[in-house]
């Protein structure tokens, strides 16, 4: 019988998100190779020269090991599993030994590979039932974005001056418009700017915001959270959005969640204030934004992923930049 996993939340990652290959990841792609055929030959000889060395930790380690924690709360041994994780890789298996080797000698709990000898993984990402697909692959996370598989995000160079999380637990920060939510409102904030877009948050306060590419994400983070042996408040997974809206328009962020179900630990309502200060405080595993303005300074205290617009939209097609005049016109 098929392993079921509908409440096993999922996370497929790249070997080059999980550890640091940009050495052997550069020499693939540089541009000193006459073709693809001598970059595939180089970076194989390179690869099985080194398959007994250590790598060290990528940017999406730490969430991997706080999430694969959690399943010491399993109840039985015939439970399924909290969080699954898989490594997809393009690797070929032969290629890919030291990324296994690395495993076995961090003793993570990880069984399930795909292992693709060069081909893309995303057609893989459903087969695996994968939730949220970590990547540093710009074209492998856009393809998923605007397919609507999973969650995706382009992970950022792991932090330089990163604060300890605290033990026991999973930290994740979103921001809010365009990863949660949709990007209709901050559409309009682009178009019309900050007053345009207080006046139509305000007015739709009692709408619900449309599922953006992280909402599926977050309804199964909240069922993982109520599968563990403790209250919201205490429950060793702690979700945070962190957004730059503010007054007024809060109320509308709110009111969706309620209409969702789902439960948040902490909100962060900026209105302009640094965001990368508010998540260093949070000690994030992981932070997901879809702007490179917020995200290139968190990425320096907190792991940090990138989330692509789809290729539909207007802020992927034609993005219209309003630069901040004040601390208050910066809305996602």
């Amino acid at each position: 019988m098929p392993l079921d996993l509908s409440e096993t939340l999922v996370v497929g990652i790249s070997a080059t998100a999980l550890f640091d290959l940009k050495e052997a990841d550069a020499l693939f792609k540089s541009e000193t190779h006459a073709d693809k055929e001598t970059a595939v030959s180089e970076y194989r000889a390179y690869m099985l020269q080194r398959e007994d060395e250590k790598l060290e930790d990528g940017t999406g380690m730490p969430l991997v090991k706080a999430l694969l924690a959690l399943n010491k709360y399993k109840t039985d041994e015939n439970s399924k599993p909290l969080v699954e994780v898989v490594v997809m890789s393009r690797n070929s298996p032969e290629t890919g030994v030291r990324v296994f080797n690395n495993i076995r000698s961090r003793a993570l709990p990880i069984t399930r590979h795909a292992f693709t000898g060069g081909e893309s993984v995303v057609d893989y990402l459903d087969a695996f039932d994968v939730d949220l697909f970590l990547t540093t692959n710009v074209e492998d996370a856009q393809r998923v974005i605007d397919g609507g598989t999973c969650a995706a995000a382009i992970l950022k160079a792991p932090p330089s001056d990163r604060p300890a999380p605290p033990e026991d637990q999973v930290r994740i920060a979103f921001d809010g418009d365009a990863v949660l939510f949709d990007d209709s409102s901050e559409i309009v904030f682009k178009s019309k700017g900050l007053a345009g877009f207080h006046l139509n948050e305000d007015r739709k306060q009692d709408v619900p915001m449309p599922n953006g590419p992280y909402a599926t994400l977050l309804e199964k983070i909240s069922r993982l959270q109520k599968r563990l042996p403790f209250g919201f408040e205490f429950s060793p997974v702690r979700i945070a959005i962190v957004t730059a809206r503010n007054t007024p328009a809060e109320m509308r962020v709110i009111k969706t969640l309620r209409t969702w179900g789902v439960y948040v630990n902490e909100i962060f309502f900026l209105g302009g204030v640094d965001k990368a200060k508010v998540l260093k405080a949070f000690r994030a595993h992981i932070f997901f934004d879809d702007q490179d303005l917020h995200l290139d300074a968190a990425a320096k205290h907190v792991p940090s992923g990138k989330v692509p617009y789809k290729s539909d939209s207007p802020l992927y097609i034609a993005p219209i930049q309003i630069q901040p005049l004040a601390p208050q016109t910066n809305i996602d």
